[in-house]
């Protein structure tokens, strides 16, 4: 890879986007050494360092983070606008990137991106699916969804879903097996598949409430994942009581395999929400996903 401070700055960008040389060099198309050798020219050149490298992994140092965070939107915009130059008129193209939560993906994303890809084949989505809490400014994205609840009051917030309940759930054997619980407290006694945060490594205390007041019972069991598909499929199994989103378990519920416990004391949130840093600053792509958001989350489901 030939050295230009415009190419080892992009170099630079994506490999501080996806913390990985391998992910980068990957998008990029070339090699990993390559553009390991083109991000230190890069740093030499400013003579400061960018990342920190182990065997294991890449982070940013905080003249890397304070580029990236400069830097990667105005490159976004040029690059973006290379790809509009080529585009037939009124037609859309350049790139969305988006961080999702896991369970997001199904009832909210999907649909969006089935709409929206059909209608704007020219732009390049790439959706990054993690539960941990993303600085979308720092990390070089567009936006990303989660519920209000996790946002900054600075975002740019759009309505996504409707309100959802977060509710405990059971197997009918391990109900038969250990009783039903009746109260939050009595979950000090069962078998819970525990919930650990992506952001602080932390195991998740299960929230409840009823009426004005609220519980957050600091449950323990033989299971412990960020993973909520596992905690479904172990609760169904009869493993224990699981803490999940109420849809992501509509097909059980239905079919029998799993119960509500708790029901009175489950939890209520505002929804899934759109957020982004600017309205002022938004690329033509991210403007017409938008567009298309708004237009298949009005639609009645």
């Amino acid at each position: 890879m030939a050295f230009t401070p415009l190419n080892a700055l992009n170099a630079f960008l994506v490999v501080g986007r996806k913390r990985s040389f391998a992910a980068a060099a990957s998008e990029l198309g070339v090699s990993a050494s390559a553009l390991s050798q083109s991000v230190r020219q890069l740093e030499t050149r400013l003579g400061v360092v960018l990342l920190t490298r182990t065997t294991r992994s890449v982070s940013l140092t905080d003249a890397g983070r304070r580029l990236l965070e400069s830097a990667g939107p105005p490159v976004e915009q040029a690059l973006d606008a290379l790809k509009t130059a080529t585009a037939r008129p009124g037609e859309v193209s350049g790139s969305v990137r988006l961080t999702v939560p896991t369970v997001a993906v199904t009832p909210v994303v999907t649909p969006i991106l089935t709409r929206f890809l059909r209608l704007h084949p020219r732009v390049e989505v790439d959706l990054r699916v993690e539960d941990r809490l993303v600085d979308v400014v720092a990390e070089g994205l567009d936006a990303g969804i989660r519920m209000s609840e996790a946002l900054e009051r600075d975002m740019v917030q759009v309505r996504l879903s409707s309100s959802f309940r977060f509710v405990v759930v059971g197997a009918p054997a391990y109900l038969d097996r250990r009783g039903t619980p009746e109260r939050p407290t009595d979950l000090l006694t069962h078998d819970c598949l525990c919930i650990r945060s992506e952001t602080t490594g932390s195991i998740y205390q299960w929230e409840l409430e009823r009426g004005q007041r609220s519980w957050r019972v600091p449950v323990r069991g033989p299971f412990v994942s960020a993973h909520w598909k596992a905690h479904v499929e172990l609760a169904e199994a009869g493993l224990g009581l699981a803490y999940v989103f109420e849809p992501s378990v509509a097909a059980e519920l239905a079919r029998g395999t799993l119960r509500l416990v708790l029901e009175p004391y489950a939890a209520r949130v505002e929804g899934f929400f759109l957020y982004f840093p600017s309205r002022a600053q938004v690329s033509p792509a991210f403007r017409a996903f938008l567009d298309v958001a708004r237009e298949v989350t009005a639609a009645p489901r």
